[in-house]
């Protein structure tokens, strides 16, 4: 079995043999939780692919949402990312500093919620960059702005009342990311929640199965597929899917955009948003 889209993903060759070129730029997108102790834009400052500027999901992110790094308005999308020099027009290439695609697949799903569909993430990242000891640098990137019209496509996000409405009409499958632990409330959350559980209803596919441990690459289109079947999601059919605040959910979607399924879409404020509200029903177990 083949991915059915395969040019999502760009190998590390394909990218340095690239970097001159005028239409390609890179991104790193590496976020942490807090628990991880580490600085994401510390790390990007001290070594970075060359040409590479800092896509910070946290910045780019709605200010007035009590979540964490949600989804900002297209207008502020458009302002951050030309800014950065990532416009229409660009191959836009993400890369992340834990390799596991988790933040850059978030940077990935952003751009596509915005209607730029020329982004592809590089995969392994930045580790099986270093790894390969290929070039890096800790130059600022040279300024250089790119119109950015968003156009946003809504089949891909997800909110608080289209969830609690699917419980009902099971429209849509609903996938959770999160560890096993979290997701049956055995274990806690990483983010501060009233509850831990998950989503009537949901059923858990762990982002973790997808990544190949030793390569921080994706996995096989078979075994993504036999992950996809084990979790009981049927691939033919809508999904949405949810983690702790939307990040690693993004990895689920990548992993279906690679098996066909390109419409998969991301509850945005996840665990966060729904662990914290009395009106979310919540199963344990």
């Amino acid at each position: 079995m083949e991915y059915a889209n395969p040019d999502v993903l760009v190998s590390t060759e394909w990218l340095e043999a690239h970097l001159s070129a005028p239409d390609v730029r890179v991104a790193d997108a590496s976020y942490y939780l807090p628990i991880q102790n580490r600085d994401a834009r510390g790390e990007y400052e001290d070594e970075h692919i060359p040409g590479a500027v800092f896509f910070d999901i946290e910045d780019i992110a709605d200010s007035t949402s009590q979540w964490p790094h949600m989804l900002p308005p297209p207008e502020k999308f458009a302002s951050k990312v030309k800014k950065l020099g990532l416009g229409n027009g660009n191959k836009v290439v993400l890369y992340d500093g834990t390799g596991f695609a988790s933040a850059a697949a978030r940077a990935w799903w952003m751009f596509r919620c915005f209607g730029h569909r020329d982004v592809v993430i590089l995969d392994g990242g930045f580790p099986k960059w270093l790894r390969e000891q290929r070039p890096v640098e800790d130059l600022p990137p040279m300024p250089r702005d790119r119109h950015f019209i968003p156009h946003v496509n809504h089949t891909l996000i997800r909110n608080f009342d289209q969830v609690k409405l699917n419980i009902q009409t099971r429209r849509e499958q609903l996938v959770d990311a999160r560890a096993p632990g979290r997701f049956t409330g055995a274990e806690p959350e990483l983010w501060p929640v009233k509850r831990g559980g998950h989503i009537p209803g949901s059923v858990n596919l762990p982002f973790a199965a997808l990544i190949d441990e030793r390569t921080r690459c994706m996995r096989s289109a078979d075994e993504l597929k036999a992950a996809f079947d084990a979790a009981g999601v049927d691939l033919a059919r809508p999904m949405a899917i949810t983690c702790g605040s939307g990040v690693t959910a993004c990895v689920v979607a990548l992993a279906a955009y690679l098996l066909g399924n390109e419409d998969a879409a991301v509850y945005d404020g996840s665990w966060c948003e729904w662990g914290n509200r009395d009106d979310a029903p919540v199963e344990a177990g």
